[in-house]
């Protein structure tokens, strides 16, 4: 198994748990968190990559990718969304987000992303 760990933040804990799981299946550590803010108290330094949804309660996922680079993070975040637009796309792209998947989330998509991810 891999040292490197990702955080999966969504609020949805259904979602949060099955991403969980089928990062696990590909080698790495996990560790979930309900909300952008309570990753963001857990500290940046808290993952190796963050795998976030763009729509929750309070912080968006973009807004969490936001704070992360206001604070020097240079953790590499992967944004889920079930809603993709183009106006979306073009955010993220200026966000430096290593991928913005679709919901459902195809594995291989998210596997590829991690790699990247984690150089």
């Amino acid at each position: 198994m891999s040292e490197s760990l990702v955080a999966v933040v969504d609020d949805d804990a259904l979602v949060r748990d099955a991403a969980a799981s089928l990062i696990r299946s590909f080698g790495y550590r996990t560790a979930i968190y309900p909300s952008a803010d309570a990753f963001l108290e857990a500290g940046d330094d808290a993952a190796d990559c963050v795998l976030t949804d763009l729509q929750m309660p309070g912080r968006s996922g973009l807004e969490l990718r936001q704070q992360l680079r206001e604070r020097g993070s240079t953790v590499p975040v992967i944004l889920m969304t079930a809603y993709p637009t183009p106006d979306l796309r073009a955010r993220a792209a200026a966000l430096d987000l290593v991928a913005l998947l679709d919901k459902p989330v195809d594995p291989d998509l998210l596997s590829g992303a991690l790699a990247r991810a984690m150089g």
